[in-house]
């Protein structure tokens, strides 16, 4: 019930717009045909995705225990600073704040870089998976003639294939160049 009424309203707010554009003739009524589909039930069920669903799993249980030692040291440093602390001079205080400080940067480092890391590899195992999701998708879009195809996850980002005859990116550029310079 969501989706038709995004549409709907998609379709009330882009109606007042182009009644308000001058154009020398009407252009000819076409028919729109939308359909969705489960991007993330369709990802889980194509051939491969569990293999290589396992394989990311496996390398980010490696990241996680990596960061889990560096986060013990951490924490083993810091709980001998503060047994310490008293003990310690100003001067040296000061000294295994920053050695603890940079200690805490690394290891933020390292965080950051393995994210990345996982990030990367997740691209690479599910890319090919998703680009043979996306001919298919397309290709059902152009059998059926469908004008457009969302993802039913609300979650998700929205389109997932339209015909490229819709994209009026060009058409909107056109006019803004057409528009008189603002003073600023």
């Amino acid at each position: 019930m969501k989706r038709v009424l995004v549409v709907c309203a998609l379709v009330a707010a882009v109606s007042p717009l182009a009644a308000q554009a001058p154009s020398a003739a009407p252009a000819p009524a076409r028919a729109i045909k939308i359909a969705f589909v489960n991007a993330q039930q369709v990802l889980q069920s194509t051939p491969g995705y569990q293999a290589a669903e396992s394989t990311f799993n496996h390398d980010v249980a490696s990241y996680r225990s990596e960061l889990q030692k560096l986060q013990a040291s951490l924490d083993s440093a810091v709980q001998a600073f503060d047994q310490q602390s008293i003990a310690l001079s100003p001067a040296a205080k000061q000294q295994k704040q920053r050695d603890l400080k940079a200690m805490q940067d690394r290891f933020d480092q390292r965080t950051q870089a393995l994210n990345l890391q996982a990030q990367q590899r997740q691209q690479e195992l599910i890319s090919p998976i998703q680009a043979k999701i996306n001919t298919i998708i397309q290709a059902i879009r152009l059998e059926d003639g469908y004008s457009a195809i969302f993802n039913s996850d609300p979650q998700a980002s929205g389109l997932i294939a339209a015909d490229p005859a819709l994209d009026i990116t060009q058409k909107v550029l056109d006019r803004l160049q057409k528009l008189p310079a603002q003073s600023q």
